[in-house]
């Protein structure tokens, strides 16, 4: 598929793939998404803001250029920002594909990286050469404030102009802990949200700390997702617990959202709900959900356009068949359907093991 190059989160012309719990597909314009909900549902939003997490600096040690992509941290505590996981580039920005940038020297622990106005130690290694601990020095209040003034989003050489960070937060965007953007929530804006009242659906939020989706190497991108911390507020679980009581579908928006409710019910213990699905609080997921995972709580999902072989990709294979998700690729290339951030849409409902995808 081609990517989309411009950073519109709501182009007029974004189209929605819907594949069935039966394999059938159907082409809609991506402004009708609230048209295949239905009452009694509730849709589930990521509100996490992204951060500004690509930071340009100097290997000091080397006297080298390099770019480091902040990728992970284990809590969205917002005075627990010093230490990360992230990955280093060597010389060279986002207008280089990452399959061709340039490696960073040779990362050791205590080097001190100089990141603008912050300095960051590496702390280890993290099973590869590129993949860092790292700390910033310095207390909260100084971290947050070199972020957003050397800091930028990270970005990626299909978009060819630079990104501000307006274009990567969705309409609910809150707490900044992202750290590239929950982009399936770029289709939300206040008249879907109306839209989705009327019909009587419900709408409830969490916040998960989206991480990377690619760093350029095959060995770091068998890797991802990134354990991610999350936050499940009561009204979400109160929200979700409604709609089972009706009848009602639980619709991820994006990944991130599967991710974590999730991960809540495989982690649920004695915090569950009364039929033992999920429960409130902080977590981190740190799982792997593919075609072997049976969804606890999450019915449908509204993602991007994803290509085999990613890791959003992989997730998507617990919600629809091999033969589906082939088929329903073939069906994207045809059609000329746009991929990555500010691509079109697909919503897939529950796994049904059919053979082919079949057009209605």
């Amino acid at each position: 598929m081609k990517a989309a190059q411009q950073p519109t989160q709501r182009p007029v012309q974004a189209r929605l793939l819907v594949i069935d719990e039966h394999g059938r597909m159907q082409h809609a314009p991506r402004a009708r998404l609230a048209d295949f909900l239905q009452a009694g549902d509730v849709l589930v939003a990521n509100d996490a803001a992204t951060l500004p997490a690509s930071l340009a600096g100097t290997h000091l040690r080397a006297g080298a250029t390099i770019e480091v992509r902040l990728a992970g941290r284990r809590s969205l505590d917002v005075g627990d920002v010093r230490e990360f996981t992230a990955v280093v580039f060597g010389e060279g920005d986002w207008r280089t594909r990452t399959e061709d940038r340039a490696a960073p020297p040779e990362l050791l622990p205590g080097d001190q990286l100089q990141l603008g106005p912050l300095r960051a130690t590496v702390l280890s290694l993290q099973g590869h050469a590129r993949l860092i601990a790292m700390r910033f020095e310095g207390d909260a209040d100084t971290i947050w404030a070199g972020l957003a003034r050397h800091g930028r989003p990270i970005q990626y050489a299909h978009v060819q102009q630079p990104l501000a960070l307006w274009d990567v937060w969705t309409r609910v965007a809150a707490q900044p802990v992202a750290f590239e953007p929950p982009s399936a929530g770029f289709v939300l804006d206040w008249a879907m949200l109306a839209s989705l009242k009327e019909r009587g659906v419900a709408f409830a939020t969490l916040t998960h700390a989206a991480g990377i989706s690619s760093t350029g190497d095959e060995q770091l991108d068998a890797r991802l997702p990134l354990d991610e911390p999350y936050f499940i507020p009561r009204a979400t679980l109160e929200a979700i617990e409604a709609a089972r009581a009706c009848g009602g579908r639980v619709v991820a928006l994006g990944t991130t959202v599967v991710r974590a409710l999730e991960h809540a019910a495989q982690h649920a213990g004695q915090h569950a709900t009364q039929d033992g699905g999920l429960r409130a609080g902080p977590g981190l997921a740190d799982q792997r959900i593919g075609p072997a995972t049976q969804l606890r709580v999450v019915d449908a999902i509204i993602s991007g356009t994803h290509e085999p072989g990613t890791s959003h990709y992989e997730l998507l294979r617990a919600f629809a068949a091999d033969a589906v998700l082939q088929s329903a690729a073939q069906e994207l290339e045809r059609v000329g359907y746009l991929t990555h951030e500010f691509g079109d849409s697909v919503l897939i409902r529950v796994k049904s093991r059919v053979g082919e995808l079949r057009p209605a």
